[in-house]
């Protein structure tokens, strides 16, 4: 529950960062409401919206681990416990190689989600430094 917090604060984040001027514009166009949402707000919110999700699940890879580490009876949190009570280090860095690889390949999934819908925004577009 809690890695839809970072999503829900960037979403109200990102409607509020909307310009007056542009809404007022799109009022004095005559245009619906339904037309302001999908012209303006939705597109003005997704780059909030995507930098949420990507804290999102790094808290949920997390919580995940930890609800294993605590109360769990299998998964990768329990195995951590269990080989690590066991003292069976291989084991114990395959578990963490595991999760490590689990994590990348979601943050990256996350990633090529946000460069397929907003590849208009600056944090997709890629910039020379000087």
């Amino acid at each position: 529950m809690l890695a839809f917090f970072p999503i829900l604060l960037n979403v109200l984040l990102g409607v509020r960062s909307v310009d007056r001027g542009h809404r007022d514009v799109m009022r004095g166009l005559g245009a619906s409401r339904w037309s302001t949402f999908r012209n303006l707000e939705l597109p003005s919110t997704l780059p909030y919206v995507f930098a949420g999700m990507e804290v999102a699940i790094v808290f949920s890879v997390i919580g995940a681990i930890v609800g294993e580490y605590l109360g769990g009876n299998e998964g990768l949190g329990f195995l951590v416990v269990s080989s690590l009570n066991a003292l069976d280090a291989p084991a114990l860095f395959a578990v963490i190689v595991l999760l490590a690889a689990v994590g990348s390949v979601l943050f990256f999934a996350v990633n090529l989600a946000k460069r397929l819908v907003i590849p208009w925004h600056e944090s997709v577009s890629e910039k020379e430094f000087a």
